[in-house]
């Protein structure tokens, strides 16, 4: 039977996957979906083993690898991913959800250096290192039989602010930009392996990042009166274009950026 959108088999690892975010969103669609194994990461214990549990909830025989660590380490990305095809003998779809807005609402005289170091490390490096890890396991596989025409998928999640630029934000916008423009040169080097490479760029999205202070949803509401649609996004909406891009169904989709903001860059 061949895979749809609706029914991804195989293996896929998700970075970022703790708690009630995009990540935990989209891991949980790929339970949802009908992947056999799951690999998630996340920095905090407790978010992690919230996600774990909410995917067993979801199938209690899908087989969940889930470690700790921290994205922007070379050792750890590498242990992970390479840990993931050990365990599974294959990585299916990775998708890149490791971020953090850190000093986003400051503009760059006010912002120190160890700050941009930390938004970057995180936003930028780990994004890349996944990919790299990623992409070498890939490379190992060939095709599942109900997806002959693709080797595997990778999805980074950038940000609106990585297509447009808004004010007090000029290391965020560079750090998600930065994201697109790797997705494009990695899509261009792996297309005759048949591995996809694709980034989603959400716009304001309700999680737990968001909506971490009453200050951060004061500094965040002038982009959503801005957007046409005038609300937040769902962390599930941003999974469902994720898993879109994940899907047979975007088999000649590659090196795009997909937007999904209600609207805020056509403005």
């Amino acid at each position: 039977m061949a895979a749809t959108a609706e029914q991804l088999l195989g293996v896929a690892v998700v970075t970022g996957a703790g708690g009630t975010g995009i990540g935990a969103a989209v891991a949980k669609g790929f339970a949802r979906s009908g992947c056999t194994s799951i690999a998630i990461t996340d920095i905090n214990l407790h978010s992690l083993a919230q996600t774990k549990g909410a995917i067993l909830a979801i199938n209690p025989d899908i087989r969940v690898f889930d470690k700790i660590g921290d994205i922007s380490n070379e050792s750890f990305v590498d242990s992970f991913i390479d840990g993931v095809f050990a365990e599974f003998s294959r990585l299916d779809y990775a998708v890149n959800c490791a971020g953090i807005l850190g000093a986003n609402m400051i503009k760059a005289v006010d912002m120190t250096t160890d700050a941009f170091d930390r938004l970057n490390n995180i936003n930028y490096r780990g994004s890349w290192l996944s990919c790299r890890a990623q992409l070498r396991n890939m490379l190992k596989q060939e095709p599942l039989s109900e997806s002959p025409k693709q080797r595997g998928a990778i999805v980074n999640i950038a940000s609106q602010l990585g297509v447009v630029a808004r004010p007090g934000a000029a290391a965020y916008c560079a750090s998600k930009a930065a994201i697109i423009n790797m997705t494009r040169a990695n899509a261009i080097d792996y297309s005759d392996v048949q591995i996809r490479v694709n980034c989603v760029c959400p716009g304001v999205i309700e999680t737990p990042m968001t909506m971490s202070s009453k200050e951060m949803v004061e500094a965040l509401k002038p982009a959503i009166d801005i957007a046409p649609m005038r609300r937040m996004g769902t962390p599930d909406e941003v999974a469902d274009a994720v898993l879109f891009l994940c899907s047979p169904r975007a088999s000649f989709i590659q090196g795009h950026a997909l937007v999904v903001d209600g609207g805020y860059t056509i403005n």
